[in-house]
């Protein structure tokens, strides 16, 4: 594989936290106490329609927009995001869409979020059952559709409804905290995010323009002045934004230094078309006008030059980010206070302490979570068991087999940028994608075979810089081992630092290292 396109594959786990952050995160809020305010409080909403400019370095790349609908029994509230990207050198339009129908106390009653990037669709569909449970519907064109239905507690939002429920449901203060348990359709797993109100201050927002007949383009009309506060995840890895008294953004922050800016739709929608068509005359590349690559705005420069041969064993500092609630520590990983230090499995990490044909009576109920199937993992299709068998052969060894479907990914796939969530039988039908389809696709192999497999997600060093990167790890020696068939590495370098394991809704948690965390390079070899 290229440098390049090592650079590309090993970056890619930030674009599907990115794409998750977009849309694909939905909002569950245990009321209780809350309740009857924010229901009072809903009753005040007004309809109407915010417009947002996105912006990437001080460019226009992209248009945003909330509408609310407000009806005597119900609340409508559709979003929208649309933005061209560039990423590692290529041109990419990516778009999100959410339509989201609510009671008029706010719960959620039903949904349809939409994601399109680089034409890779992907749609979840679902309802409420009372306040116990989420019935969705996941799927992309050409793949079978994931049916789920999930046990929550109390009534849920959908991700840009969170800074209104929190707004709406207490007077805004600064140094006000409160609690919002998540839920991601995608996966289904859950997590809370603890936010906070950092500041308070006044925005002066366009929220008027007039046609300028002589630069054929939009130009500010009137001005408001609008109150805002500034809410923020106490981890950095959700919300971030201005926010007025009903909860509507003003400014917000996303990861890969893109800014949504509330102004008026003219100002917003209208001037990014007119340079948009204007660059298309000229021949230049749209994406490449618009913003800076998202990849490396992203990147974390390593301090060192780490070299091209495979490192056996890297020793680093982490600064400038809260460390906790990460699995850095275990396995190959050793962390000490800062100081990381990872070392490459040996020959006895890759000895199997387990018997494929006969395990342990307990071995099944043991590693159950990385056995099974998952939400567009499906380690038990029919499709996949078959092409898990066909890559076995012979074979019964579950480092050889691990290898061997190692070896079968990497040479299989194409090297390419996926913005969609991945989905295994999909990936198996396309044989392309980029470090999450591979991992997706290994999982499930592995654990159709039966061997406990998962993903985890990080940072991998490529020319000079970490990007962010996944891989699977496989139980064999009494240990988890890092592979990594997008490089095709069995078992991965060193130079893999493994941050969370799990699914996308675990890979939502790099986002608070976009921008904070400094990596400096104390040994190496």
């Amino acid at each position: 594989m290229t440098r390049g396109a090592r650079r590309v594959a090993a970056a890619a786990g930030i674009l599907v936290a990115w794409g998750v952050g977009l849309g694909l995160l939905a909002q569950r809020e245990f009321f209780q106490s809350r309740g009857t305010r924010l229901a009072d409080a809903a009753l005040q909403l007004y309809p109407g329609a915010t417009f947002f400019a996105v912006s990437q370095g001080g460019r226009h790349i992209g248009f945003a927009s909330t509408t609310i609908d407000t009806l005597p029994d119900q609340i409508d509230v559709v979003d929208y995001f649309v933005a061209d990207l560039n990423v590692a050198g290529q041109d990419y339009r990516a778009s999100a869409r959410s339509t989201m129908t609510l009671s008029r106390a706010l719960a959620l009653r039903n949904f349809d979020v939409q994601i399109d990037a680089a034409g890779n669709p992907i749609r979840a569909v679902g309802r409420t059952v009372g306040d116990t449970a989420v019935r969705y519907v996941l799927g992309a064109p050409g793949a079978s559709v994931d049916t789920q239905t999930v046990r929550v507690q109390g009534p849920i939002l959908l991700p840009t409804l969170v800074p209104m429920a929190a707004m709406l449901g207490e007077r805004p203060k600064v140094g006000r905290r409160f609690s919002i348990p998540t839920i991601d359709p995608g996966s289904m797993q859950q997590r809370t995010a603890r936010l906070i109100v950092r500041a308070e201050s006044l925005f002066t927002v366009d929220d008027s323009a007039a046609f300028d007949t002589v630069s054929r383009d939009w130009k500010r009309a009137l001005r408001d002045t609008v109150r805002a506060w500034r809410i923020e995840t106490e981890d950095g890895a959700g919300f971030t934004g201005w926010v007025d008294a009903q909860g509507r953004v003003v400014q917000a922050a996303q990861p890969g230094g893109i800014v949504l800016t509330r102004m008026a739709y003219e100002l917003a929608f209208e001037n990014w078309r007119i340079a948009r068509d204007r660059t298309r005359g000229t021949g230049a590349r749209t994406a490449r006008g618009g913003g800076a690559d998202i990849l490396e705005r992203s990147a974390i420069g390593a301090g060192a030059i780490i070299g091209a041969k495979r490192v056996e064993r890297l020793r680093v500092v982490l600064k400038n980010v809260a460390l906790g609630g990460y699995t850095l520590d275990g396995d190959r990983q050793r962390l000490v206070g800062d100081t990381l230090t990872i070392r490459k499995e040996g020959r006895e990490a890759l000895t199997p302490s387990w018997s494929l044909l006969a395990p342990a009576p307990d071995f099944k109920t043991r590693f159950a979570t990385t056995l099974q199937s998952e939400p567009l993992l499906q380690a038990n299709d029919l499709n996949m068991v078959r092409r898990a068998v066909a890559i076995a052969g012979n074979d019964r060894d579950p480092r050889v087999l691990a290898e061997k479907i190692n070896r079968w990914v990497y040479d299989s796939l194409q090297k390419v940028v996926t913005f969609s969530v991945p989905n295994a039988l999909e990936v198996l039908r396309t044989r392309k994608g980029d470090c999450n389809e591979h991992t997706q696709l290994y999982v499930a192999l592995t654990r159709a075979l039966g061997i406990p497999s998962r993903a985890a997600t990080g940072l991998a060093y490529v020319n000079g810089k970490f990007y962010y990167h996944a891989w699977p790890e496989v139980w064999l020696g009494n240990r988890w081992v890092a592979v990594d068939p997008t490089f095709g590495q069995f078992p991965a370098d060193a130079a893999h630092i493994r941050f969370v394991v799990g699914g996308l809704a675990q890979q939502t948690e790099l986002l608070r290292l976009v921008g904070n965390l400094r990596i400096q390079v104390l040994e190496v070899r």
